[in-house]
């Protein structure tokens, strides 16, 4: 056999197997979900598909919600978190950056929201990914208003990339709605105004209200 068509057979064999890596990583991830792990969560999103629209139209509301991934961030002072140890609370999480323009109007109204629902079983939980200038952000918080959220930041935007690997984060901002089993119930790419009406009316449908 030539040595160029040993090449080829072998270069044919990797994407061959690239392709069933790919496709057993999303057939396990889509068998997280439906092994009964967020069971419950489908109630909510289907109590919640009603909602989504509106103010909150970006909104989508997942058919079958899937375990979150276990994404990690750091607080004010560099101590880290992962989505894990939110378990048991409804969280927002939403990815901006200081350039996002879209961002600039969203973020007073997550703000709002997380000052008028913000408790122990909810949070908005907005993570910022500006890789240069790590003073920016927090002074940039304060120029278009934003008082009640907690600051968490990834400069790697390693965040980023690992909601890309599930299908999500294709863009700024990205919104990912988690509930207390840390299943995946909707994502919105783009902004949303989670301050009004629609906005609070959703967040209390999935806390149950």
């Amino acid at each position: 056999m030539k040595q160029s068509s040993v090449r080829r057979i072998a270069v044919l064999a990797l994407a061959g197997f690239g392709l069933v890596a790919a496709g057993g990583f999303y057939a396990t991830r889509g068998a997280s979900g439906n092994s009964g792990a967020c069971t419950l969560s489908r109630q909510t999103a289907e109590r919640l598909k009603p909602l989504a629209s509106g103010e909150l139209a970006a909104l989508q509301i997942l058919d079958d919600p899937a375990p979150a991934p276990n994404l990690v961030f750091f607080a004010d002072g560099g101590a880290p978190h992962k989505l894990a140890e939110f378990k048991g609370k409804t969280v927002l999480v939403n990815l901006w950056a200081t350039w996002c323009i879209p961002c600039r109007q969203e973020m007073p109204a997550l703000d709002a929201l997380e000052t008028t629902l913000g408790n122990e079983r909810f949070e908005v939980v907005a993570v910022n990914i500006d890789s240069r200038d790590t003073a920016k952000p927090q002074a940039w918080l304060k120029e278009v208003g934003v008082k009640t959220l907690a600051y968490y930041a990834d400069p790697s935007g390693k965040v980023f990339q690992d909601l890309k690997l599930v299908g999500r984060g294709f863009g700024l901002p990205t919104t990912v709605l988690v509930d207390p089993q840390r299943c995946e119930i909707g994502t919105a790419a783009g902004p949303a105004e989670w301050g009004s009406q629609d906005g609070i009316a959703l967040v209390r449908a999935a806390l149950g209200g």
